[in-house]
């Protein structure tokens, strides 16, 4: 199939741990290229519709969702849509025709991927977890180079292609120490205190909401300021309380538009630990705890959080721990500034700040 000019499709999403490092890699790639049209393929009714767009790119939203594990019967809908979006995919691809296809995960990317092998498109793969997606196992045989972020992955693809780049995160997410004052300004507290920040991933975590909800009282009378993103679904459920909250040291909202503020001025991170929320907590050398998420693929959470752990990195609380274990660890170590420097020094050594360079120099190599 004939190319025309320098054209990429970027395929996947579902989660923000999918749908920001696409964006960073789009926006490495046109810094490299201005003159080159990008273009994504997401699912339709997931947030990557919104986010990509936001971001100023075209997306596709194709109708894909992911199979219903020990059920054929429900599959069957699920796998003529999937057949019917591949069909859709293989018109983009010939109207588009990119010079390359990459994909990040999700369930888009794996109708964009199948098209793609069919009319021989070269294939990029990102993979963003210590155990990588269905969707991305699956294509690996067909992808050209896949971009990796954690050794070992050799157990789930072809060695020969694997190229360690480490995880693209969000360019204003870079030299956040240059923003404080905006950023204490921007989210109407005083530098006097130190700043707790709970982000839960883009779409919210129930545990570490629950504990966090459980022990508002203490956190309200507590000599700190916290920054707290709830997520959307708990947002609104809860929305009649977290009225309640009077106090002046504590800022909550469903989603934080301005992460970069939120990194500068945090002092300890309570977080989730999908793979792009290390890389942006590695690069930004902040404190954390991690309270991985139980229910992901192979328990890649914990795997993800106990490698920084291992380096004296990071702390764990367990997810079925949080409501009783979160804030009793979080107060005492914003207090140890010894143990706070000790962390944030070892989690910036994991740090790999030019990955999107990386991942764009492999994406020229295997382009048409």
């Amino acid at each position: 199939m004939k190319t025309m000019g320098n054209r990429m499709i970027i395929s996947g999403g579902g989660s923000g741990g999918h749908i920001f490092p696409a964006i960073a890699i789009a926006n490495g790639y046109k810094e490299r290229f201005p003159e080159a049209e990008i273009l994504f393929i997401g699912a339709k009714g997931k947030m990557e519709m919104d986010k990509v767009s936001r971001a100023g790119y075209t997306i596709i939203g194709l109708n894909v969702q992911g199979l219903i594990r020990g059920s054929k019967i429900k599959n069957i809908p699920i796998l003529f849509h999937f057949a019917v979006s591949v069909i859709r995919a293989l018109k983009v691809i010939r109207s588009f025709k990119p010079s390359v296809v990459v994909g990040v995960g999700g369930y888009a990317s794996g109708a964009m991927m199948m098209a793609a092998s069919i009319l021989k498109v070269p294939m990029l793969i990102q993979e963003q977890n210590s155990f990588p997606g269905i969707t991305n196992r699956q294509f690996s045989g067909k992808a050209a180079t896949i971009c990796v972020a954690y050794s070992g992955l050799d157990k789930y693809f072809p060695a020969r292609k694997i190229v360690m780049t480490g995880n693209p995160i969000r360019r204003e997410l870079l030299h956040i120490q240059r923003k404080q004052s905006e950023a204490f300004e921007y989210f109407e507290l005083k530098n006097d205190k130190p700043v707790l920040l709970i982000i839960g991933g883009s779409q919210g975590a129930l545990a570490i909401n629950n504990a966090i909800f459980a022990d508002i009282q203490l956190l309200s009378k507590a000599p700190i300021n916290i920054i707290w993103q709830t997520g959307k679904t708990w947002f609104d459920e809860n929305k009649t309380a977290l009225k309640e909250i009077k106090s002046d040291n504590i800022k909550y909202s469903d989603f934080i538009y301005r992460m970069d503020y939120a990194y500068s001025i945090a002092d300890l991170v309570i977080s989730r630990s999908g793979a792009i929320a290390i890389s942006e907590l590695c690069s930004a050398g902040l404190p954390s705890i991690f309270v991985p998420l139980p229910t992901a693929a192979e328990n890649h959470q914990m795997k993800n959080a106990q490698a920084l752990v291992e380096a004296s990195a990071a702390l764990i609380v367990e997810n079925d721990k949080a409501d009783t274990e979160l804030i009793s660890t979080a107060l005492p170590l914003l207090k140890d500034k010894n143990k706070l420097n000790e962390l944030s020094k070892n989690i910036e050594k994991l740090a790999i700040n030019d990955s999107v360079e990386r991942i764009v120099d492999e994406i020229i190599k295997i382009k048409r």
